[in-house]
């Protein structure tokens, strides 16, 4: 175990989330963690985000490279500067994300933004509105600017994220302002895509609806979400009226 500042340790250990936290408590084991390490071991497919998560947490992070088991070069992170004026700054932005978490909870109650379903507090995790690549920091102090995920939810939107061309390159936070991902409520576009969605869910006394269109999908040799969509498009088109 490598030896670290205790006040250091301290804002290690306040992470919480499973991702970020894996890739911390590796490193205070064993010093640094390979992007190889981050795939075989922990499954995580895309190391870079990983890491990523563990930096939004406020802690700091450093790239390099060391020799693979195969003798190729492959990226490795460690812990970076640790100096006592980015330990404060550290500190109050852990402080502070759990203002913006709790000042959200106030307003919206424990609903992840984008799949609208009722989530445990402590399952909530807080993301940037606008991602953190694209936009840095932004206002860190106006929760306006921050979303309640649920963890599939930041999954998806993590992934959506970094296959969209303005995350790879482009980095104009004007086009992320109109996107579904940072906007659900008011979007244009889903990762500059002329897209539309609605996440559907069935709960309760409602789900025997879903089991019957789900019946009726399989007799018609049909996917779910084409039947739904076609079922719409039935009733808007009956309601219609009729041109003389």
């Amino acid at each position: 175990m490598i030896n670290l500042p205790e006040e250091f340790i301290k804002l290690c250990y306040s992470v919480t989330a499973k991702r970020p936290r894996t890739v911390i408590d590796h490193i205070i084991k064993y010093g640094f963690i390979t992007s190889g390490e981050l795939k075989d071991i922990y499954g995580y497919n895309h190391p870079p985000r990983a890491v990523r998560d563990v930096r939004e947490n406020g802690i700091p992070i450093e790239t390099f490279r060391v020799t693979g088991s195969d003798g190729r070069k492959i990226a490795a992170y460690r812990f970076g500067s640790m100096d006592t004026i980015a330990l404060k700054k550290l500190s109050g932005r852990t402080v502070l994300s759990k203002k913006i978490k709790e000042a959200l909870v106030g307003i919206y109650g424990c609903k992840c933004f984008i799949y609208l379903e009722e989530v445990n507090e402590r399952e909530l995790q807080i993301d940037h509105r606008i991602p953190y690549e694209v936009d840095g920091d932004g206002d860190e102090h106006n929760p306006a600017n921050f979303m309640l995920l649920s963890g599939s939810a930041n999954r998806a939107k993590s992934w959506s994220c970094e296959h969209c061309e303005n995350w790879r390159g482009v980095r104009d936070r004007t086009v992320c302002l109109t996107c579904y991902w940072a906007y659900p409520e008011n979007y244009t576009h889903i990762a500059m895509r002329q897209v539309r969605r609605i996440d559907l869910m069935w709960q309760e006394n409602e789900i025997h609806v879903y089991e019957k269109i789900k019946k009726e999908a399989k007799s018609l040799e049909k996917e779910i979400p084409l039947l739904v969509k076609e079922i719409i498009e039935n009733e808007i088109d009956r309601k219609k009226p009729i041109k003389s």
